[in-house]
């Protein structure tokens, strides 16, 4: 798979945000990396080609860097840095691409980043996926996991003296991922990615605004679906993520093999098989959430094609645009939403089953005057909503049914006449038939209005 082409998109707040995108699908996923990255390298010493190419086949990956570090403009002011002005990278890459739900990775405090965008722009993420999430800058009595002032300033100095070097990374991946010390090859490979992605005066101006950051509060209110991924055997403590999952509602934790506190390395089959399930799960969850009870009604002019030989092709288009008028009109009156219209034939649903019948009857009435005849058919069941249509097995019985009615006739189907017991309307028994397509028979009723 070829790496993609780096492009740049500019913030509400002036900043140039570089981003690429790597394969295609109905599922957009956005990793937001944490405060390093550098979508040029990252594929090569940055090391994770492997964990994006897979990703990527699960839909379509877009991948950016974050103010202040690799390709992205690199602000002069510290505050400039603040994680909630990442908001505006992050949305001005959506934006770019087109993305209007994605799921978010976020890694590290990619993770925090996403979490914020997820509590601020709810409508615009369908999931968050955490790795390796922290969401406290400093420690606290109640928050004793992340560094301490001693620790952050022995880091500092690591920074200072020895950012970028071969010995630098050896130390880091002795406690993120003690396994790949020894590979010379990484290690220099991912020292020249560290160099890519910020100079030392950088990584420090980064960690000063970090260590104010506690995105606590916000997590209560997260709303989207929010998985959090850890390595059963890694550095990290268990109970940091545990604390951050139980203050998101609904919030899980899955645990994979591995002793990388490191996403792109180890076993990343395993992380993405996770990811995967956990796309599944949503997207099943969000299909389940468009299925509506709904009435579907179905109607299309009997001998259509005879009387259009007659009429000639003048005439009949006269004809026919008449019809779509009459039947606009009758949709507009009994509140149905017209779907589809295919020739001389409407696909419309309603919020009732007396209204989607009141309706094709008063269609058949209108629609005499001017010679022509037309047959319906009504049911009522969940419908799934379809790239914005209606769809599903009930959208298909009520076409068959439809298609079984004979001139002015309006079959409807055993759960509509159920449905509507008690009103004005009353059936007329039009025996079982085979629905193609459908499992079993379906006894099938005539609709007859007592009115008339």
């Amino acid at each position: 798979m070829k790496t993609p082409e780096t492009r740049y998109v500019s913030t509400v707040d002036g900043i140039h945000i570089a981003y690429q995108q790597l394969g295609d699908g109905p599922t957009a996923i956005v990793f937001a990396p944490g405060f390093l990255s550098n979508v040029d390298t990252i594929w090569g010493d940055g090391g994770h080609g492997e964990l994006f190419r897979k990703l990527a086949a699960l839909g379509r990956l877009i991948v950016f860097d974050r103010r202040g570090t690799g390709l992205s403009d690199r602000p002069d002011r510290a505050d400039s840095l603040a994680l909630e002005l990442g908001l505006n990278d992050l949305r001005a890459v959506l934006d770019a691409t087109g993305t209007e739900r994605p799921v978010l990775f976020g890694y590290e405090d990619g993770g925090t980043l996403s979490l914020m965008f997820a509590a601020t722009f709810p409508d615009r993420v369908a999931a968050v996926i955490l790795f390796s999430p922290w969401v406290k800058g400093r420690r606290s009595p109640d928050y004793p996991w992340a560094w301490s002032e001693v620790e952050q300033d022995a880091w500092d100095d690591r920074v200072e003296k020895g950012w970028g070097t071969t010995a630098f990374v050896r130390e880091l991946l002795r406690a993120e991922a003690p396994d790949h010390v020894t590979t010379d090859t990484f290690v220099e490979g991912f020292a020249r990615y560290l160099r890519s992605c910020a100079s030392p005066g950088a990584v420090l101006a980064i960690e000063r605004m970090q260590a104010q950051i506690d995105a606590r509060p916000i997590l209560p209110t997260i709303s989207v679906p929010t998985l959090a991924v850890k390595r059963r055997d890694e550095a990290r403590s268990s109970d940091e993520v545990r604390y951050i999952v139980d203050l998101i509602p609904g919030g899980q934790l899955v645990e994979v093999p591995g002793n990388e506190g490191v996403a792109f390395l180890g076993d990343v089959d395993a992380l993405v098989a996770e990811v995967e399930a956990f796309i599944r799960e949503v997207k099943d969850e969000e299909r389940t959430f468009h299925r509506h009870l709904t009435s579907v009604l179905f109607t299309d002019v009997v001998d259509s094609t005879t009387r259009a030989a007659e009429l000639g092709d003048r005439s009949w288009k006269a004809l026919i645009e008449r019809h779509h008028t009459i039947v606009r009109a009758m949709l507009a009156r009994y509140r149905g939403v017209e779907i589809d219209t295919a020739g001389d034939g409407f696909f419309s649903t309603f919020d009732g089953p007396a209204r989607a019948i009141s309706c094709a009857q008063r269609i058949i009435e209108a629609l005499e005057p001017t010679g022509l005849t037309v047959r319906a058919g009504v049911h009522t069941g969940e419908v799934e909503t379809i790239n914005g249509k209606a769809g599903g097995l009930s959208v298909v019985i009520g076409a068959r049914i439809g298609a079984l009615a004979g001139p002015s006739e309006i079959l409807v189907s055993r759960t509509v006449k159920d449905l509507v017991a008690g009103s004005d309307l009353s059936f007329e028994d039009a025996g079982e038939h085979e629905l193609k397509g459908v499992p079993d028979r379906w006894q099938l009723f005539r609709a007859v209005d007592r009115s008339s």
